[in-house]
């Protein structure tokens, strides 16, 4: 008998290759039920299992085309019996980062090897599943350009780092939106899918993830038992850099609060000894900014866009959030900056490249938070001429056929201002797709290339 998924904008609720169960209802794929199935799927059908087109695949280490925001999956060709941990690899990591413990210990890089070794599933290709709400092809490569231990530019998917043959990893991506859920989904249906004979072995068999993720977007963590494994706060990692353009030496002090790393990640900073010739600082009253030649200047600040919906909770958090990265964390980092400076030469200085780094994530999530408030549209609760029809702003109540007395509450709300864990779901998922329009008493059925995830609904508020 089927149950109700807690989180139902999951599309892979019910129908995994493999799962028992016959037409009135498999068994549910949770990472904390066991279920019988064949094999893992590897990361084109795992991407293909929740509804989405997947692309590529790429090799690890070369650019791809994925601009916008999106979900990608790395694995390796053909997954080896047992964990390829390189030992040397290990090695270093312990001798950059001294403060790891396992289990508040100090360890040996055999005993590290050993620990993650245990958290490797013989069957499964798929090693780790990403996210990015701006740029999957930027958040790959910051992760490959990340040396094992640093914090920056990206600490997601460290443990990729330790094995040999990464080299012939291959990347898979998906373009969406709604990259929350279908992180949920991807790693629900990977969990689902993993043989118990496998999944007992594991060193945390409640918690069954690839082998790179160490958290479930619900906040369920590995229990691998390691700790301060990454460099200390105050021993910033110097970021990678791509190529150098110029500015003058009054925009590269940081006072002006422009990032400096532009896409693509080019890290611009004042030198005297550059090819290129210094580019004219623009007077702070400009309102264009000046485009390549051949294309017409814009505005700045990111172009307007779609209408976003927010509820009238979410938009007071973000005015929250902008007031305090604009009056409290754009100031510290500023004088971060000027602090820096001061210390000497720039290209050596790690200080200085940490700060400029960590502006250029701050000017980027304010740019967002302006773009999303400018062209933002708040939701209203659904009139009485809405008929009872689901809609934005309507909290339904829903349920399991099967299983009516278990009842789940949601809210219809735009994709910035979904979380499933607060029950918030956006109106983008499959499952906000499925009520949209609907009436309380009327029964929804959510596809997916593998079967349909079916429940009812209670009532619409």
């Amino acid at each position: 008998m089927g149950t109700i998924p807690r989180r139902p904008e999951c599309p892979v609720a019910t129908r995994v290759r493999g799962l028992s169960g016959g037409p009135d209802g498999p068994e549910r794929a949770t990472m904390a039920g066991p279920v019988s199935v064949e094999a893992p799927l590897d990361a084109a059908g795992l991407l293909r299992s929740v509804g989405l087109l997947a692309d590529g695949p790429a090799v690890w280490g070369r650019p791809i085309r994925a601009p916008g925001a999106g979900i990608f999956i790395i694995e390796l060709p053909s997954p080896p019996a047992s964990a390829p941990i390189d030992i040397n690899k290990v090695g270093k990591w312990l001798e950059h980062v001294p403060t790891i413990r396992i289990d508040g210990k100090e360890p040996t890089s055999k005993e590290i090897a050993a620990r993650l070794a245990a958290f490797w599933i013989p069957s499964a290709s798929v090693l780790y599943i990403g996210t990015s709400e701006q740029s999957v092809a930027a958040r790959v490569s910051a992760i490959e350009r990340t040396v094992l231990g640093d914090r920056r530019p990206y600490p997601g998917g460290g443990w990729l780092k330790t094995l040999n043959g990464l080299d012939r990893a291959r990347v898979w991506w998906a373009a969406t939106a709604a990259t929350e859920e279908y992180e949920d989904a991807l790693i629900t249906a990977f969990a689902a899918a993993v043989p118990e004979s496998e999944r007992a072995r594991l060193h945390d068999p409640a918690v069954v993830l690839p082998f790179a993720n160490l958290r479930s977007v619900d906040g369920g963590k590995k229990a691998h038992g390691l700790s301060g494994y990454l460099v200390p706060d105050d021993r910033p990692a110097p970021a990678p850099v791509g190529s150098v353009t110029d500015l003058p030496a009054g925009d590269a002090d940081g006072a002006s609060g422009i990032p400096t790393r532009a896409a693509g990640g080019t890290l611009r900073r004042g030198s005297a000894g550059a090819r290129k010739a210094p580019v004219r600082a623009a007077p702070r009253e400009r309102t264009s900014v000046a485009a390549p030649r051949g294309r017409r200047a814009v505005p700045p600040g990111p172009p307007r866009g779609e209408p976003v919906f927010l509820s009238a909770d979410g938009m007071a958090r973000l005015r929250e959030e902008l007031a305090e990265l604009t009056g409290t964390k754009r100031p510290e980092v500023i004088q971060r900056i000027k602090s820096a400076k001061e210390l000497g030469d720039l290209k050596e200085n790690a200080d200085y490249t940490s700060a400029r780094e960590e502006q250029s994530f701050l000017e980027g999530r304010i740019k967002t938070i302006e773009a999303l408030l400018r062209d933002a549209t708040v939701i209203e609760a659904p009139s009485s001429d809405a008929g009872g029809k689901i809609g934005l702003g309507s909290k339904v109540s829903i349920a399991d056929p099967e299983t009516p007395q278990d009842i789940t509450i949601y809210e219809l709300v735009g994709p910035p201002e979904a979380d499933p864990s607060a029950g918030r779901i956006s109106n983008m998922s499959p499952v906000g797709k499925a009520l949209v329009g609907k009436k309380a008493g009327e029964t929804v059925q959510v596809r997916t290339p593998r079967g349909d995830a079916e429940f009812v609904i209670v009532a619409v508020d």
